[in-house]
């Protein structure tokens, strides 16, 4: 897995940046209709999961290579649903998105979990994912909050997401995977 995020780190960061800036158009123009907000989030997340799959195919030799699949997977699917059913009620849309980031959310602590032996700065990735899990949690417990309320917690959410897998990009960016054996120094530290 260390494998697969050091030699493309590039893509971690380009997930953020697109989860960055989908987060900033959702912040600067709440009153979005609904349709405009399903293709959005459709592109958005059909454009993150082609990226994690191509990872994952790239390195499908690699131990760990599956999170990745199954999260590129689970990215793509949501985003074609969205594309092809654009009169999908909000509060459809609401369990399109909550499905979606509760189930990255898990991935991505599976895979920090991974990784826990082989760098310092796992808990980055884990935390993306307790934050995908728990905006996932609040759109499933209150489905008929208003669309604005929506906007703005996916907005915030893609940002918070954005930036933190911009900074484990950049991070694995200089680790090595192939020097030593046992916990990787990456330069990365919780506190």
């Amino acid at each position: 897995m260390i494998r697969i995020i050091s030699r493309n780190w590039w893509v971690y960061v380009a997930r953020g940046i697109i989860a960055v800036l989908f987060g900033v158009a959702a912040l600067l123009w709440p009153a979005i209709t609904l349709g405009v907000l399903v293709l959005l989030f459709g592109i958005y997340v059909f454009i993150e999961g082609l990226l994690a799959l191509g990872s994952a195919l790239k390195h499908r030799d690699e131990k760990g290579w599956w999170i990745l699949l199954l999260e590129g997977l689970a990215g793509v699917l949501i985003g074609a649903l969205a594309f092809l059913m654009p009169g999908v009620t909000a509060q459809i849309l609401l369990v399109f998105i909550a499905l979606w980031a509760f189930v990255t959310g898990i991935l991505e602590l599976v895979s920090a979990f991974a990784l826990r032996k082989e760098i310092k700065g796992e808990w980055i990735l884990g935390l993306s994912g307790i934050l995908s899990m728990l905006i996932g949690v609040l759109l499933f417990a209150n489905p008929v909050a208003g669309l604005l309320t929506v906007v703005w917690l996916i907005g915030i959410y893609a940002i918070l997401f954005g930036l933190l897998l911009v900074y484990l990009g950049y991070k694995m960016r200089n680790t090595n995977p192939f020097v030593g054996s046992g916990r990787m120094e990456s330069g990365m530290s919780p506190g």
